[in-house]
């Protein structure tokens, strides 16, 4: 048997427009060539692969079975060598190959979202490497240069290669289970009582803020590495603890968390648009970073 031979993109682009335009003469307008260029193409295209990729004789062109899966695949190489041309395009306007963005957990998924919708939509060829970390694993990641831009807590660290600037900030919650023995106290609940029972509480992964607290009340703590861990643990009854607003307003109407009033000053989360203070930032870096920090559209 011999071996197909090896088709040119052009005569791929010239098959997959017979198909889309369902005839010859129709796709030697579109490619402003001669009918006989267009089934010269195509003659020589079934050459090379061995196959035949339409069926004679009708009064259109008829793809046969193998016509059908070739033409998949001539229409993926199309796209692949346009998604090619137009980064290298990119690339030769100063345009960055890839972006990394570090976000922390507390950071409202439905904002981050829209940001990503739309970054992918203004700038379709530039990579996008996001990492979802709490606490300082969001401060490691840029200082690494794993990611230029970060959506970082509260640092409580000095970070001199670390230049910051106020994003929003994100209330945080204390809420347990309805079944929890804390529900069905009077409010305010003084500190002695939250001590006797168990404060689910975020972990941090990272070793540069590793130990650091923040709104822990209770010595007895059980520690995670996931907020959507400690979610599920709440709702679950297994513990008490401060979750961001914004992730359990429906458990709140639905009555599957209950807030509870601790005689503290309620919580504040301040997040912060974090990057390297000697790093230069591309234009796709800068306008993800605009945009992350503008107000979010309401409506």
């Amino acid at each position: 048997m011999t071996e197909p031979g090896s088709p040119t993109l052009d005569q791929l682009r010239v098959f997959a427009t017979v198909a889309e335009a369902g005839s010859f003469s129709a796709a030697a307008r579109r490619l402003h060539r001669a009918q006989s260029a267009v089934s010269y193409a195509i003659s020589n295209l079934e050459e090379q692969l061995g196959l035949e990729l339409f069926e004679r004789g009708h009064r259109r062109p008829l793809l046969t079975e193998a016509g059908r899966a070739v033409l998949a695949d001539a229409r993926r190489v199309g796209r692949l060598v346009d998604d090619l041309r137009a980064r290298a395009s990119g690339l030769h306007a100063g345009l960055e190959a890839e972006v990394g963005l570090a976000v922390d957990v507390m950071f409202p998924t439905a904002r981050l979202v829209a940001v990503l919708e739309a970054f992918a939509q203004q700038f379709p060829t530039v990579a996008l490497r996001l990492r979802v970390e709490a606490m300082g694993a969001v401060v490691q990641q840029v200082l690494d240069r794993t990611c230029g831009l970060g959506i970082s807590g509260p640092m409580g660290i000095k970070a001199e290669a670390v230049e910051r600037r106020p994003l929003c900030q994100i209330e945080l919650v204390p809420v347990c289970a309805p079944s929890h023995p804390l529900a069905g106290l009077p409010h305010p609940l003084p500190t002695s009582v939250l001590h006797d029972h168990i404060q689910l509480v975020l972990t941090d992964r990272s070793r540069l803020t590793e130990g650091q607290d923040f709104g822990v009340i209770s010595p007895r703590t059980w520690r995670l590495g996931d907020l959507g861990a400690k979610h599920a643990l709440l709702r679950a009854g297994l513990g008490w603890g401060n979750m961001p607003a914004h992730m359990i307003c429906d458990d709140l109407r639905t009555g599957q968390l209950v807030r509870i009033a601790p005689d503290q000053p309620a919580v504040l989360f301040q997040l912060l648009l974090i990057h390297r203070a000697d790093a230069t930032a591309g234009p796709a870096t800068r306008w993800l970073a605009d945009r992350l920090a503008a107000p979010p559209e309401v409506g």
